[in-house]
């Protein structure tokens, strides 16, 4: 079997004493933070309007995120007992012993992720009275490189992998995966995660750039409506490359990711047309 025709994949789960996908999230939206924190003092927007942002953001992603795979993808488990329900809200797994261990939240899903930042930022701007368009727009030039981080960390943690290329080491591309931890029978496959992590850092580094040329366009939701745009239409097509996620989906002609993309790709078509009349809202 020739092993240098392919990527063997089997890292730790750990780095010292954090998760690696903890730390990957922890990292993008670091960064994220000091983007935005730029852009505030580039538009001369005060720090005491900065300051309580952060803490909308990170719980706005976090619980939407949380919800949006409960209920998206597994409401048979989380919705219909209440050991599930406590799950969906709470980082824990009851055992069949009667006891509970603490597992972190396995299981959070982009496409809540953004509704509930969404929703938190609609209630930052009810709190700080800025403007929403404003607020959004900046968000969006700093949403690629938390993107990017989140899916390094689903590639750390070796899940929501891609679909099998082939099953013959010979015949693998260079660029496939094989995932050892899911698949102790060699198969190597599309690593999805890394095609979204190399996708959202270009979002990133094309967002920063436009801004310095288009400063006129923030506060428009030109910025909010190309990020939702770009992110949702190559997660549309990249479900192509992955499996899915949950049994139910096998029978559908568009697997939940690429029917959850759709209104995301609407809305942020209408917000990059929309304008000046955008503003008015």
């Amino acid at each position: 079997m020739n092993y240098e025709l392919f990527i063997t994949w089997n890292p730790s789960l750990t780095f010292g004493p954090f998760r690696w996908y903890s730390l990957c999230w922890l990292i993008g939206l670091a960064l994220a933070y000091l983007a935005v924190r730029r852009l505030y003092k580039e538009q001369k927007i005060s720090d005491a309007l900065f300051d309580p942002l952060f803490i909308y953001c990170f719980l706005g992603i976090l619980i939407g995120a949380r919800l949006g795979h409960c209920i998206f993808y597994q409401p048979d488990y989380f919705l219909t007992s209440w050991k599930g329900f406590v799950e969906m809200l709470l980082p824990i797994h009851f055992l069949q012993d009667g006891g509970w261990k603490f597992t972190g939240y396995e299981g959070l899903a982009s496409h809540g992720g953004t509704l509930g930042l969404m929703i938190a930022l609609w209630l930052y701007v009810k709190k700080t009275r800025l403007s929403i368009w404003t607020v959004l727009d900046n968000i969006a030039i700093a949403t690629g490189v938390t993107a990017c981080f989140i899916r390094l960390g689903n590639l750390m943690n070796s899940e929501i992998v891609g679909k099998v290329i082939t099953y013959i080491a010979d015949d693998a591309p260079w660029w496939s995966f094989w995932f050892v931890s899911n698949d102790p029978i060699p198969a190597f496959r599309h690593a999805g995660q890394l095609y979204e992590a190399i996708a959202y850092a270009v979002l990133f580094i094309l967002m920063w750039w436009l801004h310095k040329r288009m400063s006129q366009k923030i506060g428009t939701g030109w910025f909010f409506g190309f990020c939702l745009t770009y992110i949702f239409t190559f997660r549309f097509f990249i479900e192509y490359t992955k499996e899915i996620q949950e049994s139910f989906e096998a029978s559908m002609p568009l697997d939940m990711g690429q029917l959850l993309s759709i209104p995301f790709v609407v809305l942020g078509l209408a917000c990059m047309i929309g304008g000046k009349w955008m503003q008015r809202l």
